[in-house]
């Protein structure tokens, strides 16, 4: 089972990436920098104005649930019994941060310089990807 799901996550990104159209997906592999430095601003902007930042972590829990045993019985036959069992859970816990506003305030002003310096070229990229590639519309 762990190796399926493993799998999927490997693979969930590769099938998403071969979705859209070919403009779409010229579009998104050059603008993913001035995507992710835009997320980050918005998400510092978000920390200064709550005053603090949120993070996550990773908590082991134990659930009753219900546990399926599989023996033979005596004739060979394939017998399945269910009972009782506590299993281990993964859940997610989100918790407040302090931040420091000086130091937030600097990597806004950071990210707000990197930003402008990458809007040119992802709008250069965006009208090459549209040149290059057009839709049909219609």
């Amino acid at each position: 089972m762990r190796r399926n799901t493993a799998f999927a996550l490997v693979a969930l990104p590769l099938l998403i990436a071969g979705c859209g159209t070919p403009q779409e997906r010229c579009i998104s592999r050059n603008t993913a920098e001035y995507r992710t430095v835009s997320r980050l601003l918005a998400e510092v902007e978000g920390n200064l104005a709550r005053g603090y930042a949120w993070e996550e972590r990773q908590v082991v829990r134990d659930r009753l649930t219900q546990c399926r045993d599989l023996y033979r019985d005596r004739k060979g036959n394939t017998q399945v019994t269910t009972r009782p069992c506590w299993r281990d859970y993964v859940d997610v816990e989100r918790y407040r941060v302090p931040i420091d506003p000086a130091a937030e305030t600097r990597k806004r002003d950071n990210l707000i310089a990197r930003r402008a310096a990458l809007a040119g070229r992802a709008s250069a990229s965006v009208a090459a990807c549209r040149e290059a590639f057009p839709e049909r519309q219609g």
